[in-house]
């Protein structure tokens, strides 16, 4: 849309009423001309011709080849390019897509979604073909590809374009965390494992190039987020949890395989003990904005449960009861994971915030899974009730 604009000084957060009257009453940063005149013509002025007569401007779209060249050329024209997050990529050539593809039964031209990283830009739509370039850029093998295009069926971009500097989450439920060998014990958000790995860059990758993310122009980020490299991604530890899974929470069965996403600024680490000690943290992190997703060792988990919270939703009654907060709270804000290698009680609590829960089993090929004739898998951490064992293949 044509729309009239005009812009006030930033920011706009967290300064004096004298500054914020200044802005007022000043210029237009941007124009130049008095910020309150601006304001007035753009509401009383009469429409010009050409916004009357509105010309929809679309995107030229980029041809499906690029023309053949070297590798250390073609790692630069994409680097150079802006579609990448500036860590060397796999070159999607056509051979590498076409494997990629054999991740899924979806026709490669069948319309997945469409992204945008601000709200008021136009949103692309891509193709199943296009989600699994970027899988093959972010050095993911065809057994990803499900959960892959589960993320990107949400329209939901890892890189929203707040001052703020989002970071994002995905939780994976279900079979599929283990038929691709995801990571939901021991250091579960990174690094030691594949699947984690490459299905977060993924994400990320799609968002720049699906979601037109563009530095000082689409997306704001004040600070930026190193989590969002790869993201925080992890499969629950459905086997610790003494508490209902977090899928089966929101509906769907155990057997379902599922992703949930979420996105928030602060993840802080090391938190020690049970109930009350998670209170503390949550308080700590202030109550105002209302949104917390706690990540709990299998030992926190279990302690909690063994202090009679055997039912999370009496756990969430307690935290708002005991928070007495002037700012409402909503239990369906509040979430609990269980994820980590039983090594320590630690606990991590975030202000990240619950998006939806989406199914991965529509995207898995009808003979199910495809994997590598020997999958490719990292050491993982020998399984020893002491917390002694070290890695193994």
């Amino acid at each position: 849309m044509n729309l009239r604009w005009s812009f006030p000084p930033y920011p706009v957060g967290w300064v004096s009423r004298e500054t914020l009257r200044g802005y007022v009453n000043g210029n237009d940063p941007v124009s130049g001309a008095p910020l309150m005149n601006e304001i007035i013509a753009a509401l009383t002025l009469p429409l010009t011709d050409a916004e009357k007569n509105m010309k929809i401007l679309k995107k030229p779209e980029h041809e499906r080849l690029l023309p053949a060249d070297t590798e250390e050329n073609l790692q630069r024209f994409f680097l150079e390019s802006g579609w990448t997050g500036g860590l060397p990529i796999v070159l999607p050539t056509e051979e590498r897509v076409a494997e990629m593809l054999t991740g899924t039964g979806h026709d490669p031209q069948e319309i997945v979604g469409y992204m945008s990283v601000t709200p008021v830009e136009e949103r692309f739509e891509y193709t199943v073909e296009l989600v699994a370039v970027n899988a093959v850029m972010a050095g993911a093998r065809p057994e990803h590809l499900p959960v892959i295009l589960a993320i990107a069926s949400s329209n939901q971009t890892s890189l929203p374009s707040s001052t703020g500097s989002y970071g994002s989450m995905v939780i994976v439920n279900g079979p599929v965390r283990n038929e691709i060998g995801m990571n939901c014990g021991g250091a579960a958000f990174g690094p030691f494992n594949y699947a984690n790995a490459v299905i977060g860059r993924a994400w990320t990758l799609m968002s720049i190039n699906f979601g037109d993310a563009r530095l000082g122009d689409t997306f704001m980020a004040t600070l930026g987020n190193g989590l969002s490299y790869n993201n925080m991604v992890c499969g629950e530890n459905e086997e610790k949890s003494p508490w209902p899974l977090f899928h089966v929470q929101r509906g769907f069965k155990p057997e379902e395989s599922t992703i949930s996403l979420f996105r928030g600024w602060n993840v802080i680490n090391l938190g020690i003990g049970g109930a009350e000690s998670i209170f503390n943290s949550m308080k700590g992190l202030g109550m105002m904005m209302g949104n917390f997703t706690m990540l709990l060792d299998p030992l926190v988990a279990n302690t909690v449960f063994n202090e009679g919270f055997t039912d999370l939703n009496k756990l969430k009654e307690w935290i708002i009861q005991k928070a007495n907060s002037p700012f409402p709270l909503d239990p369906e804000k509040i979430n609990f994971f269980v994820v980590g290698g039983e090594t320590n009680p630690i606990y991590a609590i975030t202000d990240y915030i619950y998006s939806q829960t989406w199914p991965v089993d529509k995207w898995i090929p009808r003979n199910g899974i495809k994997k590598d004739e020997k999958p490719i898998r990292m050491p993982v951490a020998k399984a020893c009730k002491d917390g002694s064992c070290g890695l193994e293949h």
